[in-house]
């Protein structure tokens, strides 16, 4: 059993509570506030009223209220954005940035915990701290929210090592996830278009949330023909923004230039768009890579 664990010190928590906090966030967020308990965690997106995507985080159940697990390059425009949404809504939103950390472990060291269970977001206490199964590719392991102060006897009881943040990345990455910069993308692409759906970050049955209409009429009217994919920098370099070309046909454009974790917006409908061909930039030979969990 792998027993490293990766302290994400590039994470933020914001923590959104009062009588309000529920319905608050019911009416912004892409999925379900009425399906995220003690038990079960999401992962959700802010989007704009035209439906591209702004923020992405995990919505985990806490006492009376609810953490927000984010990047922390994105934590203080989101901050500032549930503010301006707030109006005369009875909440507290509180960055806890600086109290709490995220931290990530094994899937299989998880489901040795009690009542653990092999879930998407399946979430369970460990000394009052919640620990859930990440809710968008289990392989990615779990998540514990913590106090800066318990944080290392805990992770001693658990029997947890530190280890090099940068590995974690790269599994996110191979598995088709964007692990950082995701401040990017922002207005940059309808949230469907980032994968939303098959990250179960879309709940299509819940009421109106900012940016509804447009994810709605993309998903019915089977719209979408572009898709945020990783790519592989097979010699040069990368810019962003940059056009993605085969054959001399544009078929996307880079949008994270990341050298080590970069992604762009694909055609995956396009006649010119296969995965297993090499394309183009001005001053690169890329692949693009589709992960398993997306079927065209």
């Amino acid at each position: 059993m792998n027993n490293s664990v990766y302290i994400l010190e590039d994470r933020a928590l914001l923590y959104i509570s009062g009588e309000d906090a529920q319905s608050f966030l019911q009416n912004l967020i892409t999925n379900d506030i009425n399906k995220i308990t003690e038990n079960k965690s999401s992962f959700a997106s802010l989007l704009t009223p035209q439906g591209k995507f702004l923020y992405e985080f995990f919505v985990i159940k806490h006492k009376l209220g609810y953490f927000l697990d984010c990047e922390k390059s994105q934590a203080e425009n989101l901050f500032k954005q549930l503010n301006i949404y707030k109006i005369r809504s009875k909440i507290d939103i509180l960055n806890l940035s600086n109290e709490f950390v995220v931290v990530s472990f094994d899937k299989n060291k998880f489901l040795s915990l009690d009542e653990a269970k092999e879930e998407p977001g399946n979430t369970i206490k460990f000394r009052e701290d919640p620990i859930f199964l990440d809710p968008r590719n289990s392989e990615l392991g779990a998540r514990l929210i913590i106090n800066l102060e318990k944080l290392y006897l805990s992770l001693k009881k658990l029997g947890l090592k530190d280890d090099n943040i940068e590995k974690y990345y790269e599994k996110s990455f191979d598995l088709g996830i964007v692990p950082k910069n995701l401040n990017d993308l922002q207005n940059k692409l309808f949230g469907i278009e980032c994968n939303l759906e098959e990250l179960n970050a879309i709940d299509f049955k819940k009421g109106c949330y900012v940016g509804q209409e447009n994810t709605a009429r993309i998903k019915l009217k089977d719209k979408l023909s572009k898709r945020l994919l990783p790519l592989k920098v097979i010699d040069g370099y990368i810019e962003k923004d940059e056009p993605i070309f085969h054959n001399e046909k544009e078929i996307g454009k880079i949008l994270i230039n990341d050298q080590k974790y970069p992604f762009g917006l694909i055609k995956f409908k396009d006649d010119n768009f296969k995965s297993n061909l090499k394309f183009k930039t001005k001053n690169s030979s890329i692949e693009i890579n589709l992960p398993k969990w997306i079927k065209i």
